[in-house]
């Protein structure tokens, strides 16, 4: 045994350490009379006291027990050698239970280490204003209101509860309650939560075919029987005779992941009729809503429920910053009580300073002027890309103008895979998504989803420019 005296780890601790898994492992039997600690100071060359601290820390945990007259001793346990593997540094194989093997082996978007970031749905943060946001968050880090620091409600701060159910009347034209919000951390525990308290393992649920893999990794963890309800430009094929009855239905009305497609009004009445008839729940997933660049904004589906059949998800993610983690679900009333006590056993409410900054932010008008200046941003934003994209990559993709989202559908022109052209992409150091990956059982469309919002106009040229790298990295394969 030695001592490491360039380690950031105290030479007591490399000590107790070293000691601990001799013992663990039975290279130090039982009934071993130690070193007394003065004579193994000298010989580590270290103060007694060191050693001293390592023996008591032993002492405390009952590795070791001091015998009145006679030293210090290995304490009496049972000692078991770890397997092989553990003992050739290699880890043990570990049993998951099924539904474990389902997350670990579920659909998941692949993250390249591309310098520049194509990655859909990533808002631009350097326009935050984190001056303001800072100071509402002081505030409420040094206030003493026990609505702060104690557990007032699993489901959301009652300011923040309010003021949502206040934005989305206007904004989306939900009309419901402060009872009825329930605030998650973020869209993705949104849908874990629906799924747990709307379903059960079995049920069918009418995914989109194509449609968001966090919405499918989500339901697969329950246990859901997956019915691809197929979605294309032209719209959702919601009279399939495929389809079984449904349990939930999922669905983007307001800006289809990932082909950008609205949902007609005949469409929204028929989907609501056939939730009706079969007792099913719409989960209606509303992940950038709020942007839209033309015309009057596209009111939700839960704003035409009078069944009380559709559970609603926004989040903060898009319309602030993602790292907040702050997503919400606007749930019927006869669920608004399921939901809570649900949030209270699964631990997926946001902390509370946080929520009542939001609030802050959205009762104080920063919310409004915020996204105000966001809509005009992305907007010019979106234009100066699709005039890039013209300019530079029409032989290769087309790329048309989008009413609302934070993202545009590339389509080729010439028979690529999206999966070879991300791999040319990551070469010309870009992180893009094809969309072939967005289909769970039908033959994909292959094409980009491409996010432009979170770069100034100097980025989307460079980001422009390395894409008509990779293509042409790609004709020349």
């Amino acid at each position: 045994m030695s001592v490491d005296r360039g380690s950031d780890e105290p030479m007591h601790r490399q000590i107790y350490g070293a000691l601990r898994r001799f013992i663990l492992d039975g290279q130090i039997q039982q009934n071993t009379l130690l070193p007394s600690t003065r004579s193994l100071a000298e010989d580590l060359k270290v103060g007694r006291n060191t050693v001293i601290a390592a023996y008591d820390q032993l002492l405390a945990e009952g590795f070791i027990e001091a015998r009145a007259g006679s030293g210090t001793w290995v304490a009496p346990i049972q000692q078991k050698r770890p397997p092989a593997a553990l003992r050739a540094g290699l880890a043990a194989p570990q049993k998951l239970s099924r539904r474990g093997q389902t997350i670990v082996n579920g659909p998941q978007p692949p993250r390249n280490a591309g310098v520049i970031n194509f990655h859909p749905g990533v808002p631009e943060t350097a326009s935050f204003p984190f001056t303001i946001w800072s100071s509402l968050l002081v505030r409420n880090a040094r206030s003493r209101d026990e609505n702060l620091l104690g557990y007032i409600s699993f489901a959301g701060h009652p300011g923040l509860r309010q003021a949502i159910a206040s934005t989305i009347s206007l904004s989306r034209g939900i009309n419901c309650t402060a009872d009825q919000v329930i605030i998650v951390t973020g869209a993705q525990a949104a849908l874990d939560l629906a799924s747990r308290v709307l379903m059960d393992e079995g049920d069918h649920v009418w995914m989109e075919e194509p449609g968001y893999l966090g919405a499918k990794s989500a339901f697969l963890a329950s246990g859901a029987q997956l019915a691809p309800l197929k979605v294309d430009r032209l719209g959702w094929h919601l009279a399939d005779p495929e389809l079984p009855p449904p349990r939930l239905i999922y669905v983007t009305p307001s800006c289809q992941w990932p082909f950008g497609t609205i949902m007609r009004i005949e469409e929204r009445l028929q989907l609501l009729d056939i939730a009706e008839r079969h007792g099913a729940w719409i989960v209606e997933d509303d992940y950038d809503g709020e942007y839209r660049y033309r015309g009057r904004p596209v009111p939700a589906l839960r704003g035409l429920d009078h069944a009380d059949r559709v559970v609603y998800i926004g989040s903060f993610g898009k319309t602030l910053i993602p790292t907040l983690r702050i997503g919400y679900l606007i749930v019927p009333r006869e669920l608004s009580v399921p939901f809570d006590r649900a949030v209270s056993i699964t631990g997926q409410f946001a902390p509370l300073i946080l929520q009542a900054t939001v609030n802050d932010f959205i009762t104080q008008g920063y919310f409004a002027t915020h996204l105000k200046r966001m809509r005009r941003l992305y907007a010019r934003r979106q234009a100066n890309f699709v005039k890039l994209c013209q300019e530079h990559l029409a032989e290769w993709l087309t790329v048309t103008e989008n009413d609302s989202g934070m993202q545009l559908l590339a389509s080729f022109i010439r028979p690529y895979k999206d999966s070879d052209v991300v791999a040319a992409a990551v070469k010309e150091g870009l992180d893009v998504q094809g969309i072939s990956i967005n289909y769970h059982s039908s033959e994909p469309e292959h094409g980009l989803l491409l996010g432009y919002a979170a770069m100034d106009e100097r980025l989307i040229l460079r980001a422009v420019l390395a894409l008509r790298a990779a293509f042409m990295r790609l004709d020349r394969q």
